[in-house]
């Protein structure tokens, strides 16, 4: 409501400078709201954009485009909801509004219930946004969970503004890393049978392999080592893929990911598929060869360098598989391909965007988010880790020390592009420095005041007249309330959910000041008591709604 309010006062500001007959260029007319709320609920710097171009002094413009701005506010149908228009050195135009303007917002909340929030900014625009995608060849780590949280709530929050955006998980099962896998598991269990063995560096050194071993072995009911022997190595290879897939979607339920989709790199970009792809880009004059490999010609499109797709020993490399996957991905109509990966994937930006532009793909479709990586800290030193050495924190053990809740929030607790400090101890506390235990208490703390209420007071929220509601408190509370669409609508633009997060706090903060203050429950005075009830009501389905799209729950009693 408060943005088609500041929308019309937009038009009102524009409409003012025909005073000044044609403008070229024309100034950008902003009205937002103040650094200094004692200045006002939005102000306009236009007068001072204009002084330049008028060669006048700015508080002079001011005081005549206020005088045309009221005029235009008296004739328009927000008279009722603007109560002054007003100057401020060195130029600025204040707008305040009437109690009514913020009024509407709480209205407007109670009556959209879970659909508060809800925008059209998409406008059914279809998205596939592509996250996590690990290797099956271990657990998911913390490296993965802030993919996992970003790029859940990410779509959350796309599907929530108006898009029709889906998850995918693109499953490396082609390539080596699967018979080193294979090869791993298989020496392991030779292992649990007595054979010495020389295990390679380059095998998965994880203790998983291990437990792995073990179970592989109980399953086939191996009585000896000529059993292990008759095995076959492609036995070894698919039971280690499948089991750690099945380990993998346990670790992301833990996490509430959940997947639209899960396409597979052996099914995907079989040796027939990339051999096709490469041989259409080949007609196009994008692959040529050189000392017996086949390269891509990537500088043609911005690239530092062209890339082997094929080397002199006939293996195709990384970039040959995904070239073919985002073909797939374009070819299946999505307006918008959203690419998170990981901090070590820098390069294979202008290489992928390449190969889409020589498909003669639309390269403005493919965004590709590097996510930072995420430290844990406890007792303040942080938890070093090795992947080399196998030596790594998995994602379980994160959610089953701190929960889902706070790993899925501290997550996001920074931008994409920063490194972020999660600290355990914190995460784990049960008090208001601990900002998902704020946030949630705020949400427990409606309920509890809407039942309490009714139950010693008889008294039961508003549901129409708010004109009680004047309290600054009570105001503030509804202005970081109205922010709430426009957040969503920031974070799915910027496709950064991370600004969600702080919202949400800030929401609480703004909540628990207006707890504080206010006095909510008193039989003295029903018609108040039910009309801060109302605004109560209104905070906790901006609190269910926010928690929900972050994937975190939202308790009725703490």
């Amino acid at each position: 409501m408060l943005t088609h309010l500041r929308t019309q006062l937009n038009d009102i500001v524009r409409a003012s400078l025909d005073v000044y007959g044609p403008l070229v260029p024309m100034p950008v007319i902003s009205v937002d709201a103040p650094a200094n709320k004692e200045h006002g609920d939005f102000a306009c710097n236009v007068a001072l954009q204009l002084a330049k171009v008028l060669k006048r002094n700015p508080m002079e413009i001011a005081e005549q485009l206020a005088d045309r701005i009221r005029q235009g506010v008296a004739v328009s149908s927000i008279k009722d909801k603007v109560k002054a228009v007003e100057t401020l050195r060195p130029g600025f135009i204040n707008f305040r509004l009437m109690p009514a303007a913020y009024h509407e917002v709480v209205l407007d909340v109670l009556g959209r219930k879970e659909g508060y929030g809800r925008t059209d900014l998409g406008k059914g625009k279809k998205v596939l946004v592509e996250f996590v995608s690990a290797n099956p060849t271990g657990p998911l780590t913390v490296a993965h969970a802030r993919q996992a949280a970003v790029g859940d709530i990410l779509v959350n929050i796309l599907n929530f503004t108006g898009h029709h955006a889906e998850r995918e998980f693109y499953v490396n099962d082609g390539g080596n890393q699967i018979r080193t896998l294979g090869l791993s598991l298989q020496l392991r269990t030779k292992e649990l049978f007595g054979e010495k063995i020389e295990y390679p560096e380059d095998c998965y050194q994880g203790g998983y392999i291990q437990d792995m071993a073990k179970i592989f072995a109980d399953q086939r009911q191996f009585k000896s080592l000529a059993d292990v022997h008759e095995c076959s190595f492609e036995d070894f290879c698919s039971f280690a893929k499948n089991y750690l897939m099945d380990v993998i979607r346990e670790d992301l339920r833990l996490f509430r990911v959940n997947f639209d989709n899960w396409s597979f790199e052996s099914e995907v970009a079989t040796p027939a598929k990339i051999a096709q792809t490469l041989e259409e880009l080949r007609q196009k004059g994008f692959i040529y060869e050189k000392d017996g490999a086949l390269w891509f010609k990537s500088t043609h499109f911005g690239d530092d360098k062209d890339r082997v797709v094929k080397k002199s020993d006939g293996l195709y490399t990384y970039l040959a598989p995904d070239i073919v996957y985002h073909k797939y991905k374009y070819d299946r109509g999505f307006d918008l391909l959203v690419d998170i990966l990981g901090p070590d994937h820098h390069g294979y930006i202008a290489r992928i965007k390449a190969a889409a532009q020589a498909l003669g793909k639309d390269v403005a479709a493919l965004e590709v988010l590097i996510i930072q990586l995420a430290s844990i800290f406890r007792e303040g030193k942080q938890l070093r880790m090795s992947t080399r050495a196998g030596e790594f924190i998995p994602l379980r053990e994160v959610v089953e020390e701190v929960g889902t809740d706070a790993g899925r929030y501290f997550m996001l607790m920074r931008q994409v592009s920063q490194q972020l400090e999660f600290d355990i101890d914190l995460a784990k506390k049960q008090a208001s420095e601990n900002p998902v235990y704020y946030i949630q208490y705020g949400h427990a703390r409606c309920h509890s005041l809407i039942n309490k209420a009714k139950i010693e007071a008889s008294i039961v929220p508003a549901t129409g007249s708010l004109e009680l509601i004047t309290d600054e408190a009570e105001i503030d509370l509804i202005k970081k309330m109205a922010e709430f669409p426009e957040t969503l609508d920031f974070c799915s633009a910027q496709l950064d959910p991370y600004v969600m997060t702080r919202y949400m706090l800030e929401f609480a903060l703004v909540y628990h000041k207006f707890y504080d203050r206010c006095k909510i429950i008193d039989p003295q005075a029903p018609e108040l008591s039910a009309q801060r009830l109302a605004l109560v009501n209104a905070s906790r389905i901006v609190f269910a709604n926010g928690l929900k799209l972050l994937g975190i729950t939202a308790p009725e009693k703490m």
